[in-house]
């Protein structure tokens, strides 16, 4: 073992991450949410406006925090962006908006705030930043990346975490759309630039190609871990996660039920199982 973690993450989590982001970090630490959710604050050099992704929880203080970095450097924010739809991203969207004066645009329209959503290929500018919106289905049906081209950048709510692997959360997401995500992901990396993960969730990592080869790699194993389980006679979910997921904190088990699931389905409709 090399002792080096995949993606080369940063020493610490907040704060300046590119030049054109910024990361606030909420105060929601769990299990699931890492150290919290990170807010990001995107911005031209030298604009006076700025973007916000996923606002985070529905924290008065963070969200005013978040307000007050902005005017700190100067910056209005004049839009709101979800990856998706999960609470720990979300839940504070609506006060955000109102306390900003923005709209706030996702892929789900129940969780839009405005007339506009987001679409796959869709190119953002607000103040000059140039931000492209990409589909990355599969931790949910409405997950999205995005993608800053000047910082070489894409943030990726949960779909790449800094720290740690995601879950698929059956039956929304789905492992095939997942799959179909990260090689997308991976092709970013390897022939468009793409060098910074900004994550949903844990430190910023510098090298989004050494991620996502990491992130494949284990989706495999677990799959193979999986239909090995299924081969040995285990039969419901909760038996495969004892088995497979043995060594994880009990605490997460729940969510690693949601991930066999669709692994499970992935296999079936597969003929592997």
């Amino acid at each position: 073992m090399s002792g080096i973690l995949p993606g080369d993450p940063a020493a610490g989590i907040g704060g300046e991450a590119t030049p054109r982001a910024l990361c606030v970090l909420a105060p929601n630490p769990s299990p699931m949410t890492l150290d919290g959710t990170n807010t990001w604050l995107l911005s031209e050099p030298g604009s006076d406006l700025a973007v916000v992704v996923d606002p985070g929880p529905l924290h008065e203080g963070h969200l005013r925090l978040v307000i007050d970095t902005a005017e700190q450097q100067g910056k209005r924010v004049a839009l709101t962006l979800l990856t998706h739809g999960h609470a720990d991203h979300s839940e504070g969207a609506a006060r955000f908006a109102e306390l900003t004066g923005t709209e706030v645009r996702a892929l789900d329209p129940a969780y839009r705030l405005g007339a506009e959503g987001l679409t796959h290929g869709q190119r953002l500018e607000v103040g000059g930043l140039d931000l492209r919106v990409i589909a990355t289905p599969g931790h949910t049906s409405d997950s999205l990346t995005f993608h800053l081209p000047a910082d070489g950048a894409i943030l990726t709510g949960d779909t790449v975490l800094g720290r740690g692997t995601t879950m698929v959360a059956h039956p929304d997401g789905t492992l095939g759309d997942y799959l179909d995500s990260l090689r997308h992901l991976h092709t970013m990396a390897s022939e468009h630039g793409v060098r910074t993960v900004l994550p949903g969730h844990g430190p910023v990592l510098a090298d989004a190609l050494g991620a996502v080869d990491y992130y494949l790699a284990h989706r495999a194993g677990r799959l193979a871990q999986v239909e090995t389980a299924v081969e040995a006679g285990c039969r419901t979910a909760a038996e495969v996660v004892a088995r497979v997921y043995a060594d994880v904190d009990r605490a997460l088990w729940p969510a690693a039920e949601l991930s066999v699931r669709a692994q499970l389905r992935y296999l079936e409709d597969h003929g592997l199982i």
